[in-house]
């Protein structure tokens, strides 16, 4: 059995533990899900000190045949770019049940679902990542939604049930899209000689596609990764479901989930669709570049402090798509690793930023003044979250942001100076909120607030670290990434623009 197959099942198996205990017995279950979930992240880190990064071909695989009579497979397997997302995933479930002990409480439902719910959608996630079948991808990516739907809809607040809705109605409408282009996938497999959905056999379709086809075919695909992104114009859904969503849920949201649009315009549309690719890139740079921009003015506006996290988000995904189609080694580089230092600001913001609400009673940013007084560790995190999401030197969203810009630059220097202007936007939608909320006399009613408990406290510094961590030193992951984005740019027949005469000069 597949290392990530097993990395895969723990989740469930969790889920399965936790299902046995009965209703009543709150700790236990809490407790058997965080354990579930940290014997998972640890397999994870394992498998990660197993990976080699120099071979860029699929590794531990597991393939077994599914529908044989129309060429689906059971097939996992990882390159360093899904192995880099997957480690994110399986690090931050188990600090999400931590820092949310109690969120679960008083939902809709029993705590014994929320925890059912949360080990479900992880083993969901590593699925969706590892799978080299386009079927069993599909399959997986519209199965996410239903998890995700009952965490908003059951457990979370204000206009959770419409929020919950307007979810799940966008990612069905893309993945009808996809569906679309998945069958097309395969009926034009089937017409040149060998139908399959096999991902590494897909990468040569294109030789027998006219470009009419592959045109459409790419739109499939691209739109429905777009909305799960969310790239703008399709961003809509994603401010009402995190400010409904429970801050565990949308840290997986916004964190994680999110990421499964990005990676699948990497792993499908560049990859199958290389000659589409090209000929859609200049409109996607323009969307790229306009999320930048208009999401940094939907932040800068944002009174509601889940609003602000979402907007920000809107404005990174940005950065990862232009990344993603500068179509440049180092460009897909700082993509992949923009997506892993995302997760980490956002979980930060939004765990800080969940712990705030949850004190204060309101998520007004305005309720918030003068919290270095009163909560000094508490407003130090918040602190140092947002210079994170702000892509401060230093930090490890630095050298991702700096590597996207770079990449796109070589390629598109227009779109790279005006995405620029997104860096400067982000220092205003972070220190104004900063400064309203951390500084400043204390706001009545935040005199007697409580600063972190040591459970908060535990959840908050591993996610510092990270950010830390990999802000000097991102070696040990780019040198993971670096190989298989190389593959990806030359697979799809793309190349790195050759340095100038004047180079170096």
């Amino acid at each position: 059995m597949s290392p990530i197959l097993i990395l895969a099942l723990l989740p469930l198996v969790g889920a399965l533990l936790v299902a046995a205990l009965p209703n009543e017995n709150v700790v236990r279950i809490k407790q058997a899900a965080l354990a579930s979930t940290l014997l998972t992240a640890f397999f994870g880190i394992y498998i990660t000190t197993q990976f080699v990064a120099a071979d860029t071909a699929m590794q531990f695989v597991q393939k077994n045949k599914w529908i044989p009579s129309f060429a689906i497979n059971f097939s996992l397997g990882v390159d360093g770019l899904a192995l880099v997302l997957i480690l994110m995933s399986v690090v931050l479930t188990p600090l999400v049940i931590l820092a949310g002990w109690n969120e679960s409480e008083g939902g809709r439902w029993s705590v014994k679902v929320f925890y059912i719910l949360i080990l479900v959608l992880e083993t969901m996630i590593i699925g969706v990542f590892a799978a080299t079948d386009l079927f069993l991808f599909y399959v997986l990516f519209e199965a996410i939604l239903i998890p995700v739907y009952f965490l908003i809809g059951g457990y979370g607040t204000g206009e959770r049930a419409a929020a919950a809705v307007k979810f799940l109605m966008y990612g069905l409408f893309g993945g009808l899209l996809m569906l679309a282009a998945v069958i097309g996938v395969y009926v034009i497999s089937s017409g040149a000689g060998h139908a399959s959905f096999d991902i590494t056999e897909l990468s040569g379709l294109h030789a027998v596609m006219s470009s009419t086809t592959q045109d459409f075919l790419f739109l499939g695909f691209f739109i429905a990764f777009a909305i799960k992104a969310p790239l703008w114009p399709l961003h809509t859904w994603l401010p009402d479901a995190a400010k409904a969503g429970s801050p565990g849920t949308s840290i997986l949201l916004l964190g994680v989930l999110d990421k499964i649009g990005t990676f699948g315009m990497i792993r499908f549309c560049i990859t199958i669709f290389p000659d589409a690719s090209k000929t859609f890139t200049p409109m996607i740079i323009v969307f790229s570049v306009t999320s930048i921009i208009y999401g940094a003015f939907l932040a800068i506006r944002a009174r509601d402090l889940k609003r602000l996290i979402a907007y920000t988000s809107i404005s990174h995904f940005g950065f990862i798509t232009l990344g993603i189609f500068s179509m440049t080694s180092q460009g897909q580089s700082g993509a992949t690793f923009y997506m892993f230092n995302h997760g980490f600001s956002t979980a930060a913001l939004l765990m800080v930023g969940g712990w705030m609400i949850a004190r204060r009673g309101s998520s007004t940013i305005a309720d918030f003044g003068g919290l270095q007084r009163v909560t000094p560790v508490m407003a130090w995190m918040f602190f140092i979250a947002g210079m994170s999401s702000l892509a401060l030197p230093g930090l490890a969203s630095f050298v991702s942001e700096f590597l996207v810009l770079v990449g796109t630059y070589t390629r598109y220097p227009v779109a790279a100076l005006i995405a620029t202007l997104g860096i400067v936007l982000a220092a205003l939608y972070i220190l104004i909120p900063v400064q309203k909320a951390l500084h400043g006399p204390t706001t009545p009613g935040n005199e007697d607030l409580p600063d972190l408990n040591l459970r908060e406290k535990i959840a908050i510094a591993p996610v510092v670290a990270v950010i830390v961590a990999f802000g000097f030193y991102p070696s040990p992951l780019l040198n993971i990434i670096n190989p298989a984005s190389a593959h990806v740019i030359e697979s799809a027949g793309f190349s790195d623009p050759a340095p100038t005469e004047n180079a170096g000069k």
